[in-house]
């Protein structure tokens, strides 16, 4: 007999943890997709999964059954990987490689790969991650999921719940403001690098 969520989420209520297990049995799966398409990650979205069933049951007896129980699932397994996007977003160190890749790195001659070389690579990294933190908190995740993450316009506007016409605002501006503060950076290192030795 398949008893229906609405069933089980009362018995879970009564302290019944066999009718959690049915429940979460159910939609364990789909957890940790939702949780793997934001995170991208096996063992990060095996972990976001493991804790948002850990907020779900402790918050279960919240369900008021307004909406169907996968719609409320989702909305906390979303806020707990929204919350783990934000702590990325405040805590993100930029690679050197992610940095070549969108051509943010200054250019250095072929044949001169030296220690100079990797001192100012460092040192544009360290710049780069500097002005990734001056940005607001809005622009800086939207850079970071579309430009370093590749997120979709489509999967950032889910994430941070906004319209797609607002994250691709955001993304210009943010975009705009790293460019111009990236351009300062850049003409200062090389020149430090060109005339300090």
């Amino acid at each position: 007999m398949n008893i229906n969520d609405e069933i089980l989420i009362e018995k879970i209520k009564e302290g019944d943890i066999d009718a959690f297990e049915v429940l979460i049995s159910r939609y364990e799966a789909r957890v940790y997709t939702i949780a793997y398409r934001y995170i991208g990650n096996y063992n990060d979205a095996s972990d976001l999964a493991q804790e948002a069933l850990i907020r779900v049951y402790r918050s279960i007896y919240s369900f008021r059954g307004d909406s169907s129980f996968l719609t409320w699932l989702y909305r906390v397994v979303t806020n707990v990987c929204k919350d783990e996007l934000r702590r990325r977003a405040r805590e993100k160190t930029v690679s050197m490689d992610e940095l070549e890749e969108r051509g943010l790195t200054p250019a250095v001659e072929p044949g001169h790969r030296s220690l100079e070389d990797f001192i100012l690579r460092k040192e544009w990294q360290d710049e780069v991650q500097e002005v990734l933190n001056t940005l607001s908190e809005e622009h800086r995740a939207v850079v970071i999921m579309r430009d370093i993450q590749g997120y979709s316009y489509e999967e950032i506007a889910h994430f941070l719940e906004c319209s797609l016409g607002t994250v691709k605002s955001r993304l210009n501006r943010a975009r705009s403001t790293l460019k111009d503060r990236l351009i300062e950076r850049k003409e200062l290192i090389v020149g430090r690098a060109c005339h300090g030795h």
